[in-house]
């Protein structure tokens, strides 16, 4: 891999990063303002996202046929991720639920690495090692820690449904159309929701439908696209450990954008997991 190939990753890998580390900012701004229930939130997030996919695919391609027989559970972990992250996101503060979100991702996707017998060296372990202790200093119960069991469950299903979806994106071919085909066949799973379990109270004002859109058609379309052009690229375990730097960019937009409290803790876990992150990049064979 030359230089050129090397920087582009890179950027490819950051902006893709920055998009999911906002995901999760519009989706406590829609959500915890009460602007769109978490049912809306997930159908228009989705259904915006797969528009815009299809009218890029279709102005690239000059195709938009459906292969029936693909990307089914691929588009199923992607609806089981979105309609978690919604329905937690109702009772969890932004930052708080990107790092729980994450650290399951981490923890799922180093699974799959010792599955598939990756090669893992002493520094990738002692980074991956300090990340996760800086997610347990973070997350260690302290006098002024409440969180919902229930929404933190919630959270947890999301993080291994987006570990799984990160998993399947490692066989991709094409990152626009598998992503595409991702997200319309995800909107039909939220209509089977819809139908099976009759979310009731369903509501929305402009500014909850603007934050979908966003959500849906940028951070989230344009975001998954880019991350499924680098996953190829990588190895799981890598995958997994720079997802942890989504948090700590959702917790700083957080602080900026939501007014939620820059702690002492927080700083401090951040620089921790900050160190860990960079030990596990820069050991030979990160990529």
């Amino acid at each position: 891999m030359n230089y050129a190939t090397n920087y582009k990753l890179i950027f490819i890998i950051l902006l893709s990063l920055f998009f999911l580390g906002f995901n999760s900012i519009f989706g406590k701004l829609a959500l915890g303002n009460n602007h769109i229930d978490a049912f809306s939130f997930t159908f228009f997030r989705l259904f915006f996202g797969a528009v815009t996919l299809v009218l890029i695919y279709a102005y690239q391609t000059k195709n938009i046929s459906v292969n029936l027989k693909s990307n089914w559970l691929s588009s199923f972990m992607l609806f089981l991720y979105a309609i978690s992250f919604s329905y937690s996101f109702l009772n969890m503060e932004a930052g708080l639920g990107t790092l729980l979100l994450f650290a399951v991702v981490q923890i799922v996707m180093l699974v799959f690495s010792l599955f598939h017998k990756e090669k893992i060296n002493l520094q990738k372990i002692l980074g991956m090692s300090i990340a996760l202790f800086g997610l347990i200093y973070l997350l260690y119960p302290k006098e002024s820690f409440e969180v919902s069991l229930y929404h933190a469950f919630l959270m947890i299903i999301a993080g291994v449904a987006w570990a799984i979806y990160t998993v399947l994106g490692k066989k991709s071919t094409s990152s626009l159309y598998n992503t595409m085909d991702n997200f319309r066949k995800a909107v039909v799973f939220v209509g089977l929701f819809y139908i099976l379990f009759s979310p009731q109270n369903t509501f929305f004002d402009e500014k909850g439908l603007f934050l979908a859109f966003i959500s849906g058609s940028l951070t989230s379309a344009i975001g998954y696209v880019l991350w499924y052009e680098a996953l190829p690229k990588m190895q799981f375990i890598t995958a997994g450990i720079i997802q942890l730097f989504i948090p700590l960019i959702a917790i700083f937009i957080s602080v900026i954008f939501l007014n939620e409290v820059l702690t002492t803790t927080l700083l401090i876990s951040t620089v921790v997991i900050f160190i860990g992150i960079i030990l596990t990049i820069l050991s030979k064979k990160a990529v």
